[in-house]
């Protein structure tokens, strides 16, 4: 691992406080007010918070630059990352509708728009194949979740140093993150030979794999012309970083298909590689390019990180509790191919036969219905969600630096979104 400043990726080098939250606690999140905490604990400053958490870091706002050679898999078992769960935050429970994202976006809709126009024009235009699968992809439904973040950080923070509009270094970094989260969507289909994507035929399936890894490198490589263009060394290292780290989750996952010994502090550094380093460096870059002070733009990181994590694991809870038609996909997809999710890694500590059935790689009729039925009443499920909601309570804290506006407002929406989807 090569050296870094601790206020750039620190926090995903120290497995990223994967356990300072713990994940057997019986604290609830479900249906709590985000406004209602952030009008309660809004003024406090955001130093502080989750600082002894972090390896290497001081107390405060002080900058630090710590250089580490250590990996991941190394920090893993450092004893001064994690410090035990932290206090449960006071909130109040009530009744809230739930949130859309059309409504959650609304503030950046405009960005959004020019965002969509931009984006085929960027991709692929030179090559007619190209331009049919980045349309086949950008017009399948999806979510723009990440610029969107992008977009909500960018006019968040720019409000600390008194920006009045995005640069176009904030829109060029929103269709970047894109690109890249569209690459990988294509390269994991191929991997994971899937034939469905947002309920539409993938890439791959239309085209074939090699028209499929050609595009997805295509658009990997053009996100990174564009990267190089920002002439942000820090923001070109953090996203170059990403890339890196998409590789790395790919290969963490193949091998180890269907080990029933994999361990939590595993699937949960497998997914901040697959997950949320994207959008831990999308919020983190949305920072650098308002010149917010490193102590902010850290914690837009680590709220993208705890975001990432949440997200990552409801996803895994929906392969488990949507149908088909739902997911876009098969349920149980991700099991049955040897990929076991936090749901299935709290289901073997209570299920025995769920190991049994796991290592047969269910070739028996009916083993799969079966061992998604153990996974729901070991209790498997709400142990995910309670994982998802403790990384929840993080991201939340993480925004306690920003000051009040519409655009923290749908960022802490944005936390309570996720959780929502799997009501």
């Amino acid at each position: 691992m090569m050296s870094m400043t601790c206020h750039n990726l620190d926090s995903a080098r120290t497995v990223l406080d994967l356990f300072a939250s713990g994940c057997s606690s019986s604290a609830s999140f479900n249906r709590y007010s985000v406004r209602n905490y952030a009008q309660s604990s809004w003024k406090r400053s955001c130093r502080g918070y989750g600082a002894r958490k972090l390896l290497g870091r001081r107390r405060g706002n002080a900058q630090c630059r710590v250089s580490s050679t250590m990996t991941p898999e190394t920090l893993l078992n450092d004893t001064g990352v994690a410090q035990g769960p932290p206090p449960v935050l006071g909130f109040k429970k009530e009744s809230r509708t739930p949130v859309s994202l059309t409504n959650l976006f609304e503030v950046v809709a405009e960005d959004l728009l020019i965002l969509n126009q931009n984006l085929q024009s960027i991709v692929g235009a030179e090559n007619p194949v190209l331009m049919s699968a980045a349309e086949q992809i950008f017009g399948a439904g999806g979510k723009r979740m990440r610029p969107a973040l992008v977009f909500l950080v960018s006019r968040a923070t720019a409000e600390l140093v008194g920006l009045k509009e995005l640069t176009v270094e904030h829109r060029r970094l929103a269709e970047i993150i894109e690109m890249i989260h569209t690459a990988s969507l294509i390269h994991d289909d191929v991997l994971d030979d899937s034939d469905i994507r947002r309920g539409k035929e993938t890439v791959h399936q239309l085209y074939g794999t090699r028209v499929a890894v050609l595009a997805g490198d295509f658009m990997f490589a053009q996100s990174s012309w564009y990267l190089a263009n920002l002439e942000n060394l820090e923001v070109i290292k953090l996203i170059s970083q990403v890339i890196k780290d998409f590789a790395s989750g790919e290969i963490k996952q193949a091998s180890s298909l269907f080990d029933c010994d994999t361990e939590l502090e595993e699937y949960l550094l497998k997914s901040y590689y697959k997950t949320a380093s994207l959008i831990a460096a999308s919020t983190k870059g949305a920072g650098i390019f308002s010149g917010v002070d490193s102590s902010i733009s850290q914690k837009m990181y680590e709220y993208g990180k705890n975001l990432g994590l949440s997200f990552q694991v409801i996803d895994d809870i929906l392969d488990f509790t949507q149908s088909a038609e739902q997911l876009g996909k098969p349920a149980g997809s991700d099991l049955v191919k040897g990929n076991l999710t936090a749901p299935v890694i709290f289901a073997l500590e209570k299920e025995p036969k769920l190991r049994e059935i796991i290592e047969t790689e269910f070739s028996e009729p009916g083993s799969l219905d079966e061992a998604i039925g153990l996974i729901k009443s070991s209790g498997g499920i709400e142990r995910a969600q309670e994982l998802a909601e403790e990384k929840a309570h993080l991201a939340i804290q993480n925004l306690q630096c920003l000051p009040q506006s519409s655009f923290r407002v749908a960022l802490e929406e944005m936390v309570m979104y996720n959780l929502e989807r799997i009501d």
